[in-house]
């Protein structure tokens, strides 16, 4: 049996075996890595409770790096010869263990936080039946490669449902309902394919943008037109009489005038919305860092919301009901689609206008703090990567170091 230190290019250079061996740590010499015809695998090689050799399997060598798996066997055994327990042994049996949908309920029902269980269950929903144990490494290191190879996920959203999953097992296991978080271990995902690119719009395509807002105002007005001349849907009033041929327009003036994220968007209440004092109160509940926020209106925005309140539909909390349902929006994909392309608008998301009302600010002279404030975030480090965006501020500021003295 060979003794190398290993590294994760001697690793990496070893060719698939024509038989299995083994290959031991000279860093760590309880810690050996089996080279099998389909895997490599790391394994702890330790003395149990009845003083025999045995072997405990860390993992796939595709999970771990060398220095992440003499972690992983440094801690195991610091923690048998603390407790005096055979790790194989401490391992509740696997059929007493909860599944993932159980842990879900408890943690649901104890009052566990929204954010953690909807990323849960919208990746991880499938699995609601499987043994919590048995949602190792390798098995979200599968799931994580088929999202990264279909594109449906940038890693800094397979990182977030990821660190959900683990955040339930944590609570699950200081409750004591799991031994041990199976995911102790999984790391990050690189993110550099999910940097924050700052999308803005430039001068013309904001003009372009309310042109084809303006068009499908007047072809909605149109067909309503066409409609009671035809004697349909008498019911219905005229178009011409209202501010807005419907709820798209005062919504997208909204979020490009306030910043205002989509969710809290759809979640906002007439009684959150003071028209006197221009102010919009995001509530907790709906808000991104579940804190209570005041933003101010612009004369924009406050003409765009005391128009659409003449005209919003009677009886309804919502600002912006669903059409359909006259409950709260899940999305306004379709319109929002169908009008950036009558635009001629590429690469713009809702999301952008988000940025697009944080970039304006920054461009405007408006100090970071501020914007921050204005953005809801929680850390100024959020709000530094529009910095950028303001490089006559900087050129402002050493300028005054070539001032004369006095």
């Amino acid at each position: 049996m060979p003794t190398v230190k290993l590294t994760q290019t001697y690793i990496n250079s070893l060719p698939i075996p024509p038989a299995p061996y083994w290959i031991l740590d000279a860093a760590l010499p309880a810690l050996r890595l089996y080279i099998g015809k389909k895997e490599k695998t790391y394994f702890l090689k330790y003395k149990n409770a009845k003083g025999k050799s045995d072997l405990y399997k860390i993992g796939n060598e595709r999970l771990f790096t060398p220095i992440q798996a003499r972690e992983a066997a440094r801690t195991l055994l610091a923690q048998m010869a603390v407790s005096g327990t055979d790790i194989k042994r401490e391992r509740r049996p696997k059929e007493n263990m909860p599944t993932l949908k159980n842990l879900y309920d408890l943690y649901q029902n104890a009052g566990g936080k929204k954010y953690i269980l909807d990323n849960v269950r919208l990746a991880f929903g499938a699995w609601s039946d499987i043994n919590a144990m048995e949602m190792t490494p390798l098995k979200i290191e599968t799931w994580r490669q088929g999202e990264i190879k279909t594109g449906r996920l940038r890693n800094a959203s397979i990182n977030r449902r990821s660190a959900a999953l683990k955040t339930l097992l944590n609570w699950a296991v200081a409750h004591e309902l799991l031994p041990a978080n199976p995911l102790a271990l999984l790391k990050k995902l690189p993110e550099v394919d999910s940097d924050i690119k700052i999308r803005y719009l430039s001068t013309d395509e904001r003009a372009r943008l309310f042109a084809a807002i303006d068009a499908r105002e007047a072809r909605l007005r149109a067909e309503r037109r066409r409609t009671l001349d035809g004697g349909h849907r008498q019911y219905l009033p005229p178009l011409e009489e209202l501010p807005f041929a419907d709820y798209f327009k005062p919504l997208v003036i909204l979020a490009l005038n306030t910043g205002i994220r989509r969710n809290a968007l759809f979640s906002l209440q007439w009684e959150d919305v003071d028209l006197d004092h221009a102010t919009v109160h995001l509530a907790a509940a709906s808000a991104k860092n579940k804190k209570d926020a005041y933003l101010p209106l612009n004369s924009a925005a406050e003409e765009a919301l005391r128009l659409w309140r003449s005209q919003a539909p009677a009886n309804n909390p919502l600002v912006f009901p669903s059409p359909l349902t006259g409950g709260k929006m899940n999305s306004c994909k379709k319109v929002w689609h169908s009008v950036l392309k009558s635009a001629n608008i590429a690469n713009f998301r809702w999301h952008d206008m988000r940025h697009d009302f944080a970039s304006r600010l920054v461009m405007a002279g408006v100090d970071l703090n501020t914007v921050r404030e204005l953005m809801t975030h929680s850390d100024i480090s959020m709000t530094l990567r529009y910095a950028h965006l303001a490089p006559e501020k900087k050129k402002e500021a050493v300028e005054k170091l070539s001032e004369p003295p006095g």
